[in-house]
């Protein structure tokens, strides 16, 4: 028998609103066989809403050193975890990169670079921008994603004019906390005002989190419906994967149960956008991503992350096209 709780939210299927009591209702009170049922609305939601299922992929276009105290990031200068650092990649490199993506099928491409971000067009962001063109004018119906950090209204406008497609600026958590659970060199309203620039100038955004940094069912919902109101076109969503000289590196990974959950409320909360599925799919959930794919996702990373590899393109175009059967 339908758990009532699943049964009020197919509303969601006809078009209704999930609200954010409702959203709290089904992270706390449904568990166990239930789930199934949650993870089987999500994915006729998904269908019926945002169909399509799309991979992208991402290159770490500068790596390391970066001066923000991030909590969860390999790259944060202020830990100790031993990857590979070096600076921005030459132009003719990332094209490089993106041209084999592209020669798999894949049309989205994310550059993404370690650091604060930039408010000035600095002679680093002139080379971003100049990168930008090159990949336009050699891959003409490539869909160019940015991800580079905090920036202003003017750094804004100047990625709009330069074939960026979309941004990647995550909120990570619930705004309330975010200083407690991810960082206190950089705050939430810098983040929220670069995404409200670009919106401003046209170019799409991916706006997404973390989720198992310690934070409790209250906080996920309250990052889904932050995200909602941002109305953003993508939201990516990682399972933390605990990383050694960090200050999580201690941190339990997210059983996989919850993570089917937590997904399908994403996909409740915003039936028609594009929920991706990011870091820790191969890594930490393992023999579960078949499962949480079908949890109301639309798309994944693919290929590798960026200080974490990945499943290789030609995998999961036939995933893919084995997940479209659902």
């Amino acid at each position: 028998m339908l758990n009532s709780i699943i049964e009020n939210a197919y509303k969601v299927l006809d078009g209704g609103i999930l609200t954010r009591e409702e959203a709290l209702e089904i992270a706390e009170k449904i568990n166990g066989e239930d789930i199934l049922d949650l993870i089987s609305l999500a994915n006729k939601v998904r269908r019926k809403f945002a169909r399509e299922i799309a991979p992208c992929s991402i290159l770490n276009a500068k790596s390391g050193v970066c001066s923000q105290n991030c909590r969860f990031c390999a790259q944060s200068g202020h830990h100790n975890t031993g990857i590979e650092t070096y600076d921005l990649l030459p132009a003719e490199q990332v094209l490089e990169a993106a041209r084999r993506a592209y020669e798999n099928g894949v049309r989205a491409f994310g550059y993404v670079t370690s650091g604060f971000g930039y408010k000035t067009p600095t002679p680093e962001f002139q080379k971003i921008l100049d990168t930008l063109d090159l990949l336009h004018r050699e891959l003409p119906d490539l869909k160019i994603c940015v991800s580079i950090g905090i920036l202003s209204r003017e750094t804004a406008k100047l990625l709009a004019e330069h074939h960026a497609w979309r941004y990647n600026m995550n909120l990570q958590t619930s705004p309330k906390r975010y200083a407690e659970l991810i960082s206190d060199t950089h705050t939430i309203e810098e983040k929220i005002a670069t995404i409200r620039y670009l919106q401003e100038f046209g170019v799409t955004n991916c706006t997404g989190g973390i989720l198992g940094l310690g934070e409790t069912w209250e906080d996920r919902i309250d990052m889904a419906f932050a995200i909602r109101d941002l109305d953003v076109e993508g939201t990516p969503l990682n399972v933390l994967l605990p990383i050694k000289g960090t200050p999580l590196e201690g941190r339990e990974i997210m059983a996989p149960a919850d993570v089917a959950k937590a997904f399908a409320i994403f996909r409740l909360v915003n039936p028609t956008k594009m929920i991706k599925f990011a870091a820790g799919r191969e890594t930490v959930m393992k023999d579960f991503q078949g499962l949480l794919m079908l949890s109301g996702l639309n798309s994944m990373i693919t290929g590798g992350y960026l200080t974490t590899r990945g499943r290789s393109v030609e995998d999961d175009v036939k995933f893919i096209e084995q997940l479209n059967r659902f």
